[in-house]
């Protein structure tokens, strides 16, 4: 089945982020590549999705909520390889564990000039996950019913790299506000498999 594609994106794009795209010439910025991972698994009968909280530096995605993943290395043949070495990595998941199952649509971060490929995997256990702290400061663990309710998808007013005091679409998880790129590729997930539940 096909994916949502960008559409899906922009439910969550902050409205100056929409505009931005709007008129950017990306391919001209020479971008980067980076992957993600979109993680399934069961804990105590209930699907759950892992999401990580990012320390705080000096840098543009300091403090904000993410999906486990980075920047694609030389060694990588593959965007799923790096989504896959990452995920080791960061949260200590086993590559070899997971199975991918499916190639979201990738989304273009202006603040730090990358585009990033989402992947969908799941593995049949809960990991015993392991923070890589200087990525990671902690290790979230999402419901997946919490993802599909719509009564967690609210305004917020945020200060952010790029504006101060704008409201932004977010995600409400686990008391986590979610927005941004990763908001916009959990919107595109959301909708896929609310398309594949009817």
């Amino acid at each position: 089945m096909s994916v949502p594609g960008e559409s899906s994106h922009f439910v969550m794009a902050p409205e100056m982020r929409t505009k931005e795209l709007n008129r950017l010439k990306i391919e001209e910025r020479n971008p980067r590549n980076a992957a993600v991972m979109m993680l399934f698994y069961p804990k105590k009968a209930i699907t759950h999705i892992v999401l990580i909280l990012r320390p705080t530096y000096e840098g543009v995605h300091s403090g904000q909520i993410a999906l486990p993943g980075g920047k694609v290395e030389t060694y990588d043949t593959s965007y799923r390889e790096t989504a896959l070495r990452e995920t080791e990595e960061e949260i200590g998941v086993f590559n070899k564990s997971i199975e991918v199952v499916k190639t979201l649509t990738r989304v273009y971060i202006p603040p730090s000039n990358f585009w990033v490929h989402p992947f969908m995997g799941f593995t049949d256990h809960r990991p015993e996950f392991v923070a890589q702290e200087e990525e990671v400061a902690e290790v979230i663990e999402v419901p997946l019913s919490e993802l599909l309710n719509d009564h967690n998808v609210v305004p917020q007013r945020l200060t952010t790299s790029y504006a101060n005091d704008i409201e932004v679409p977010s995600f409400k998880l686990n008391g986590y506000t979610v927005w941004g790129a990763t908001a916009m590729m959990l919107s595109e997930l959301k909708i896929f498999l609310k398309t594949t539940m009817e």
